[in-house]
């Protein structure tokens, strides 16, 4: 079973609608980076929250990222380093000349973000699926497989393109540089000017090679799509729109010795007959008989754990909630869980019967 790392939706760490202006994702991050200062917060998960607020803020307060958020989920801006990221944020201004007496300014940035990166080859980029997940395995957690596909190097080749036994030649247009330069000078007032032009050679196709016999398998592509299936660990609690990093199992890297990407699983509830998912509660329609809301009555509702008995008011009224408290989803990271709210319709029959209606004509005139 894959490692995964479960990274929570940014809007959701935020506690923002997904279109929440400038002002409303600044002022979300002010108040919980408030509350969750390392320096200040001394829970033990203080400061893994204060990093999952701050990630999700410079992303949602940059329009690029938040664009490529918005169409691409967490493979279009998984590539960014802590520079990347918070470059241009000078958090110190952000929270003003207030004096908190701890720091919340770039110091606390450099020592919580920052760090030494060794140089070496490009790695592969990101790779984005969707997973459909009971709302029985939300609530208990567990294994789910996910299946993909996805170019790997191809076997035949081990990605050279060329089939085994033969070699790729340099492109004798461009010389194996793959681009081809054409030069021209210009006599002008001020001398004499130089002018490049800079093409991908149109032989090679710009990889400075040529491949007189192409692999057989992948036809000189040096990769080949491959069906995938991996099992991984679904928390209990997942939100919606969490997304699970598996790394190493996303695109190859353009580079030889280069790792590939991480593959994001994105979790969303399946459709349940029973309930409707609101974050960590969930919510269900009983509809009742106008004389069970006048004397109360019970009712059998399902909830994740079985079937129990629910006691109806005497009185209650169309659109009541009654709430099961605890009997929802788990919060996510949490001890408590959300609860069940159970929505009451009262029917009103259409076409009652002789005796029905003899019956409500004399409700009507005790009610005068």
């Amino acid at each position: 079973m894959a490692d995964v790392t479960a990274h929570r939706d940014y809007y959701d760490v935020l506690g923002v609608a997904r279109d929440a202006d400038e002002k409303a994702i600044k002022d979300a991050f002010r108040s919980l980076a408030m509350k969750y200062h390392p320096d200040r917060n001394k829970a033990p998960d203080a400061e893994e929250r204060f990093k999952e607020i701050a990630e999700a803020y410079a992303i949602l307060s940059d329009p690029k990222k938040r664009a490529e958020y918005d169409a691409r989920g967490f493979s279009g801006v998984s590539g960014f380093s802590p520079e990347d990221l918070f470059a241009g944020i000078d958090f110190g201004d952000l929270f003003g000349d207030m004096d908190f007496g701890f720091d919340m300014g770039g110091g606390l940035f450099d020592r919580l973000f920052r760090s030494h990166h060794r140089a070496g080859p490009a790695r592969g980029q990101d790779l984005e699926v969707h997973l459909s997940v009971p709302l029985q395995r939300v609530y208990h957690g567990g294994k789910e497989t996910v299946r993909y596909r996805r170019p790997v190097a191809c076997p035949r080749c081990k990605g050279s393109r060329a089939e085994p036994g033969s070699t790729a030649r340099s492109c004798k247009k461009c010389g194996g540089t793959g681009r081809l330069v054409t030069t021209r000078q210009e006599q002008k007032e001020q001398g004499s000017i130089r002018f490049q032009r800079v093409t991908i050679c149109p032989d090679c196709g710009g990889s400075g090679t040529f491949i007189e016999k192409p692999c057989s398998q992948c036809h000189g592509a040096g990769t080949v799509d491959k069906q995938e299936s991996l099992e991984i660990n679904v928390p209990a609690g997942a939100e919606d729109g969490m997304a699970l990093r598996v790394p190493q199992h996303g695109l190859p890297s353009t580079e030889e010795s280069g790792a590939p990407g991480d593959l994001y699983v994105v979790v969303r509830s399946a459709p349940d007959p029973r309930f409707e998912r609101l974050g960590a509660d969930l919510w269900r329609a009983e509809t009742i008989e106008v004389a069970d809301a006048v004397l109360g009555t019970r009712l059998k509702a399902p909830t994740l754990d079985g079937d129990v008995e629910v006691k109806v008011p005497p009185g209650t009224q169309p659109d009541s909630i009654l709430r099961l408290k605890g009997e929802g989803l788990p919060v996510f990271g949490r001890e408590h869980r959300g609860d069940i709210n159970l929505r009451i319709a009262v029917h009103i029959p259409e076409q009652p019967s002789k005796r029905e209606r003899a019956l409500y004509e004399q409700l009507r005139k005790l009610a005068k």
